[in-house]
């Protein structure tokens, strides 16, 4: 009634698989009557993958046996791979029977297959197949060095697939499995069954006589019962009173294994099913279902199909409407002995059931690897890992898993092992010199702390101190003919307005603030107009005194104050006007300049509108040239008086300075740019103030013989 067959059978037969299926496969094959006792294969896909991506191994080498189960595993796998940045670095079919009868291809495919067991890159394999591929392997290796001189330096960690086994029997009976020493499997989650070891411990064949007993025990003891029937196949007799505890673990495991816990779970399922049909039927007596003795295997189907119940080893076992059984995988670490015995260790699970990222669960300081490793984390890598500050380059022709390490470009950085590419830091950050990290940019300005601020701002007091001078000075002498010429009043202004000048270059030194950003170009445009429009007033001054001088001329009612101080009224509101459109309009403000420089933040002032900046420095531009104009026209009048000339050069050299101003703030970033401003303030009231006024402070102080009337009168 029960067939443990992992292949369909008529629907009337109940039958429970604990082989391996893969979803599809399963599917496929799938009659109401297929009952799987394993959890499906792409379970154990999922669990590969995971494993591979936990240890870092990117560039492996896969085994599988050539039959049609493993085309279907490559072409699964192969997506899963590629999705995950996993390469193989070859994959090599082993054939289910060995060539014997050709031994040239039997040769060809032990030097192909050891070939690439000895691949210097690919420190993991993965064989997916049955216990006949472990065989095949090991006989590779075997065949190619007898005297098994290479195995204890081999370096692979395998990896190996349910339903693999270590079973040896026959020829191979003498071999050990050391090759595998620290390989890790998946196999189908089992617990220790209570009674199943002394179960063991007592079974002979005198005690259970059947058949299938006498040739299992003859052929894990080598020997032969004693049969009057049947020949006997070896020169050793059996007592029937041998010990399984006493054979190495290769021929027989004391233990149960994932199997035997698979096909004790299903007998366990029939007998609760068979338990839940009597029950059913006593519970609807009234119902005649079925007889028990003429119970049918098909009858059983309603009652296995989502059956759910607890085994003899307490753990749930369940099996969906499906008719597959959930659960997971163990992971185990193999760890071999010389006497031809190894040991199996659970160092980890894979639970489909667990939340998504823990469905793998790993206890790594359990496992033990092949001893060539000197218990270090094995590495398999077609490149070593490319260190942070580099980044992986595809080398043309090869997978992607095998890439050059290049240096990450200027203003770039790697963070992290193994990057695709580079990428710049955040707006505030600069790579450090690895270019591994960032780094925060310093907040920059120009301040009166460091040498370049310091050298500014003495120079603007020194400048402050010597114009209060020059205004002491003219002053103390007001009531002399040289202080009296050329309108007094402008000469104040002037002196004032410079005075002012020299101070407001201070606002371009102190933390650019909303303040400062707000006042300190208005500011300066507007008393610079008063300056340059002082001048101008004082140029039509002379030109006008001297128009006024000849006979019957009109222009002696324009001789006065009146009109100088109209003139710098005038020429000064143009100046406020623009500047209070552009506050109101677009005002400045300060920013952080997080480009111009790599390593630095500037704080520095947006003008706020590019338009109104020009403006309000072309306008002063537009009053130097008039000023230069009318100067250079009047510099030959014949007055004793005349500042013509000293206005002209003054205005020439304020043109200069102004002209190279643009070029060279449009040039520069940054402190460098405020530098410039401030210099050019500078250098422009300099050339106003000695221009104009060192010429009279020196006939005041040194030459005052000479600031007489009658005298200046003489040099006419």
């Amino acid at each position: 009634m029960i067939c443990f067959l992992s292949s369909s059978s008529s629907f009337f037969f109940v039958q429970l698989t604990y082989g391996s299926f893969a979803q599809d496969e399963f599917q496929a094959t799938k009659l109401s009557s297929l009952y799987c006792m394993v959890p499906i294969e792409e379970i154990q896909y999922i669990g590969i993958i995971k494993l591979l991506l936990h240890f870092g191994w990117m560039w492996i080498g896969v085994f599988t046996f050539d039959k049609n189960k493993g085309e279907h595993f490559l072409q699964k796998m192969h997506p899963l791979f590629s999705q995950n940045g996993i390469c193989l670095a070859f994959t090599q079919k082993i054939p289910q029977q060995a060539p014997f009868e050709d031994l040239s291809e039997l040769f060809d495919l032990i030097s192909v297959i050891s070939n690439k067991m000895v691949d210097q890159k690919a420190n993991v394999f993965l064989v997916y197949g049955e216990s006949f591929t472990v065989l095949w392997l090991r006989s590779i290796v075997f065949l190619r060095d007898y005297e098994n001189k290479e195995i204890a330096s081999f370096r692979k960690v395998w990896i190996l697939m349910f339903p693999i086994d270590f079973i040896l029997t026959g020829f191979h009976r003498a071999w050990d499995v050391q090759l595998f020493h620290g390989s890790l499997s998946f196999t189908v989650h089992s617990r220790e069954i209570r009674g199943f070891k002394e179960f063991l411990q007592d079974i002979t064949p005198s005690t259970h006589k059947d058949g299938f007993l006498q040739e299992v025990w003859e052929q894990l003891f080598d020997c032969s019962l004693s049969n009057e029937e049947l020949p006997s196949m070896s020169n050793q007799t059996c007592s029937g009173e041998e010990n399984l505890e006493n054979l190495p673990t290769p021929l027989f495991e004391f233990q149960m294994t994932g199997q035997s816990y698979s096909i004790y779970n299903a007998v366990y399922a029939v007998a609760h099913s068979l338990h839940e049909a009597v029950r059913s039927r006593a519970q609807h007596r009234s119902i005649k279902m079925f007889e028990f003795s003429k119970l049918q295997p098909w009858q059983l189907h309603p009652f296995l199909q989502g059956s759910s119940f607890n085994n003899s080893a307490g753990e749930r076992v369940f099996l969906n409407k499906e008719g597959a059984a959930t659960g997971g995988f163990d992971i185990i670490n193999l760890i071999t002995f010389p006497n031809r015995s190894f040991q199996r260790v659970r160092v980890g699970h894979l639970d489909p059931s667990a939340p998504k990222g823990k469905e793998l669960f790993l206890d790594e300081d359990a496992i033990i690897w092949q001893p060539a490793f000197d218990q270090v984390l094995p590495i398999s890598l077609c490149n070593g890992h490319c260190s942070p500050g580099y980044w992986k380059k595809g080398i043309e022709g090869e997978q992607f898993c095998c890439y050059d390490c290049v240096s990450c470009p200027k203003g770039k950085i790697s963070n992290q092992n193994d990057m695709d590419d580079c990428f710049e830091c955040s707006e505030d950050q600069y790579p450090n010199k690895e270019k591994k990290g960032c780094i925060l940019k310093p907040v920059v300005f120009l301040s009166f702390e460091e040498p370049l601020g310091t050298g500014l701002a003495s120079a603007a007091l020194y400048f402050f101190f010597l114009t209060s001078w020059v205004l002491g000075t003219f002053i103390k002498h007001r009531d002399t003919p040289i202080v009296k010429a050329n309108n007094q009043s402008l000469t104040y202004t002037l002196l004032v307005s410079l005075l002012l000048c020299f101070f407001s270059s201070l606002l371009f030194l102190s933390q650019p603030g909303k303040v400062t950003c707000l006042f300190r170009q208005s500011t300066f445009g507007i008393i610079f107009s008063v300056a340059i429009s002082s001048v101008l007033a004082k140029t039509i001054t002379v030109v006008v005194a001297f128009m006024a001088t000849k006979p019957g001329s009109q222009m002696r009612k324009w001789v006065g104050k009146r009109l100088a101080f109209s003139i710098v009224l005038f020429c000064s509101i143009i100046q406020i006007c623009i500047c209070i459109i552009w506050l109101s309009t677009s005002p400045p403000f300060p920013e952080l300049d997080m480009h111009s420089k790599l390593r630095e933040m500037i704080l520095q002032c947006n003008e706020g509108s590019e338009f109104f900046f020009y403006c309000v420095s072309g306008y002063m531009g537009i009053l130097a040239i008039a000023s230069f104009i009318v100067a250079f026209l009047a510099r030959k009048l014949p007055d004793s008086f005349n500042e013509a000339k000293f206005i002209t050069f003054s205005m020439l050299a304020f043109c200069s300075v102004w002209i190279s101003f643009f070029p060279a703030y449009l040039s520069t970033k940054g402190k460098a740019m405020v530098a410039v401003h401030i210099f050019s303030i500078l250098s422009s009231s300099t050339a106003l103030l000695g221009c104009i006024f060192l010429p009279k402070c020196y006939i005041i102080v040194f030459r005052p013989e000479i600031n007489q009337r009658e005298q200046l009168i003489k040099r006419t």
